[in-house]
């Protein structure tokens, strides 16, 4: 079960995750940033048994709150499910969008998003991550004008947007 919202975040009904998808419904969601040292990105490809854009590469880690689940929370669950790894992290912005994805399904989601730093290679679940890599924003923005078709919707709107100075540009957490 996933938390419906309207454009102001506000809740306004819960609903089954697939369902949710196929009507195209608005719905909280987190997306985690997390950046090395060197302001390289960790990378994520979703694995191939994802319900939509399995095989795609995307941000370091997102999802979905659960009911009274708050954003922070369900990015720290999130991150830990998929990549394995605990750290801190701070919110920089939420951003809305809507994108038809594969399997006739849409993404229509309030996004809270997270940056935190890391510096070890991170241990991803199978069954969420099948690789993972660290890249430079520029080297990101250069594959995706390349090949698109290898990134997920969310992750090529933040990248390519003046949303990724905010992550790109931020100081590690104290």
């Amino acid at each position: 079960m996933i938390v419906l919202v309207d454009e102001n975040d506000v809740e306004v009904g819960i609903k089954e995750k697939l369902a949710t998808h196929l009507e195209g419904k608005m719905h909280r969601a987190v997306s985690v940033f997390l950046l090395n040292s060197e302001r390289q990105m960790l990378l994520q490809q979703r694995a191939l048994s994802k319900y939509h854009s399995g095989g795609l590469w995307t941000n370091t880690c997102c999802g979905h709150p659960r009911p009274g689940e708050s954003p922070i929370m369900a990015a720290k669950r999130r991150l830990f499910e998929e990549m394995g790894i605990s750290c801190a992290l701070e919110k920089k912005f939420n951003f809305t969008y809507r994108a038809e994805l594969d399997k006739n399904l849409i993404e229509h989601e309030f996004d809270h998003v997270f940056v935190g730093f890391f510096e070890n290679d991170p241990i991803p679940n199978p069954a969420e991550a099948s690789d993972w890599k660290w890249m430079g924003l520029e080297e990101v923005q250069e594959n995706i004008k390349k090949n698109p078709e290898l990134y997920t919707a969310w992750f090529k709107i933040i990248i390519n947007s003046e949303l990724i100075k905010e992550i790109h540009d931020c100081s590690p957490i104290s």
